[in-house]
């Protein structure tokens, strides 16, 4: 079976070189539209479908593996920031709180056009930030492409008190349930 990442994120490509697994990138450049209604997970379901999708387009046979990360806290969806204030006005929401980061994954065989598509869901609590704090963050531009405005995997990590659940989930692919899942579809 030939493997398609459908993403242009360096942080998934590289812990799919870490599982090991044989890969081609392939960016969807999927429109990533929402209708109404949907909850967190739905929301991240659905965009990693859009964007496999668009993928499975350009290849007769193969397994598309695609991923829509999202931060979720009171209920809102916190995608990419627009700009340093709404990456500023993201950390001081998630200052001192807990909140949900949840990666939605599609599996798409377009041989069958079968899909399997699952999310996975982690916990982090940060730190109570101080306005220096997040401004000094906010200048290093780390933010500005990652869900929440944070990257666990580089200097956000210093913003992090805890997590409860996959720590792969929070980079932007619960690696060890997609090779098991993988390994479901290929039985």
């Amino acid at each position: 079976m030939t493997y398609i990442l459908a993403s242009a994120s360096p942080r998934r490509k590289e812990l799919l070189e870490l599982a090991g697994l044989p890969f081609m990138v392939h960016v969807s450049h999927a429109e990533e539209i929402l209708p109404p209604g949907l909850a967190p997970a739905q929301c991240a379901e659905h965009l990693a479908s859009i964007k496999a999708n668009a993928a499975a387009q350009n290849f007769q046979t193969a397994c598309i593996i695609a991923a829509d990360t999202i931060v979720v806290i009171d209920g809102a969806i916190l995608g990419k920031p627009k700009d340093a204030a709404d990456a500023a006005r993201m950390l001081r929401l998630l200052s001192g709180r807990e909140h949900t980061v949840i990666t939605g994954v599609c599996l798409l065989n377009t041989a069958t056009a079968q899909q399997n598509i699952f999310s996975q869901e982690t916990a982090v609590r940060f730190y109570p930030l101080g306005d220096e704090e997040i401004e000094a963050y906010v200048r290093t531009g780390e933010p500005m492409d990652k869900a929440g405005a944070y990257g666990i995997q580089g200097k956000g990590a210093l913003l992090v008190e805890s997590i409860t659940g996959d720590y792969c989930n929070v980079v932007g692919l619960p690696l060890a349930r997609l090779m098991r899942e993988l390994r479901i579809n290929e039985k």
